[in-house]
């Protein structure tokens, strides 16, 4: 979407640099990211655990850790700079009534001394004003939007008497009960099975068409969002490496990473043989990255991956990879088999997963 007007763009984070302060020491978790979120679309941020997916959401809504900092680089949206934020009052005026998360455990996220209900009605009286009768009714439609039959029961309940499955659909209600432009769901079916999963994304992407919402999935596992995601980031090691339409992540993939990522897919598996698993581990971020991050982990290293940072190189207006494997000057190399399985089972891995 690198052609998309500019008026189009809802939020625009630019060569953002988050830092942390741990043991005295100063770990780099952002290194330099950019990166348009349009209006009305559905994007996923993809990548293993530690590479920066949920702080960079965080820095969206104001909920960076207390040892962390914005070091440089803007988040513009509505034409403020949130990374300029300094105070809950600024922060007030944003979170909720324009950007609200769901996070990935429900039961940590609920008050499990009040009702359901009351958690909802909460928000609306903060984000929209609303109380007694006017909120007990959008508490029941809002409830029925996430598909909680007999809602205007199950409201006077509270969430140890709800399955994890619709725990989820009650935080997925009270982010909804504030109105976003923009909701962010970090691993929002982590924990739960595989038919639930389908539910809880068949339910989002409703609610996105319904509501007309900008949405973003924080996820490790490009399995899930192979369905709903529009585009799709893939993020290594505070960096987004690769990014394009979903359809050019899972049939064009360029960056080894991204080829991991899809080979570790447990479609792509082989009856008794083990699954596809990424070697090593990712780098120290304490100690800085010289050259390509996924580097020392490529099977196939170029010489210059361990030297140089790679630039963006654009494979199509919408799709860029950073990697030297672009540039005009590499050899050639062939993705992967598990990689060139992918366009014989297309079905297979992004249909019937769903």
């Amino acid at each position: 979407m690198e052609n998309t007007a500019q008026n189009d763009v809802l939020v625009s984070i630019q060569d953002l640099n988050i830092k942390f302060s741990l043991r005295g020491k100063q770990l780099h978790a952002l290194r330099g990211v950019s990166l348009d979120v349009y209006k009305g679309e559905s994007l996923a941020i993809v990548g293993e655990s530690g590479a920066g997916k949920s702080v960079l959401m965080k820095n969206l809504i104001g909920l960076l850790d207390k040892n962390g900092w914005v070091d440089s680089g803007a988040i513009l949206y509505d034409g403020k700079d949130l990374a300029t934020f300094k105070t809950e009052k600024e922060w007030q005026q944003i979170r909720g009534s324009q950007i609200a998360i769901v996070m990935q455990d429900p039961m940590t996220s609920l008050n499990p001394l009040r009702t359901i209900g009351w958690q909802i009605a909460e928000a609306l009286k903060y984000n929209q004003n609303m109380h007694g009768e006017q909120a007990l009714q959008k508490v029941i439609e809002i409830l029925h939007d996430v598909g909680i039959q007999d809602a205007a029961n199950r409201h006077k309940q509270y969430p140890h008497q709800f399955s994890g499955g619709m725990r989820q659909r009650v935080v997925i209600a009270i982010a909804m009960a504030c109105n976003p432009r923009l909701l962010i769901c970090d691993e929002p079916t982590t924990a739960l099975d595989v038919t639930i999963q389908a539910q809880i994304l068949g339910l989002l992407n409703d609610l996105r068409a319904k509501y007309n919402l900008t949405m973003i999935y924080i996820t490790h596992d490009l399995g899930v969002v192979a369905n709903v995601a529009d585009r799709i980031a893939v993020m290594y090691a505070g960096d987004i490496v690769e990014i394009g339409k979903s359809e050019e992540l899972f049939f064009n993939a360029k960056h080894p990473y991204t080829w991991a990522l899809l080979s570790s897919l447990p479609q792509l598996g082989e009856r008794k043989q083990d699954l596809f698993s990424i070697k090593g581990t990712p780098p120290n971020l304490f100690l800085g990255i010289r050259g390509d991050g996924f580097a020392a982990r490529n099977p196939l290293p170029l010489a210059v991956d361990l030297l140089h940072r790679p630039p963006y190189f654009h494979v199509s207006p919408t799709h860029k990879a950073r990697t030297w494997l672009l540039d005009p000057r590499a050899p050639e190399l062939e993705p992967p088999e598990q990689i060139e399985s992918i366009k014989n089972i297309k079905a297979d891995v992004v249909d019937d997963d769903f």
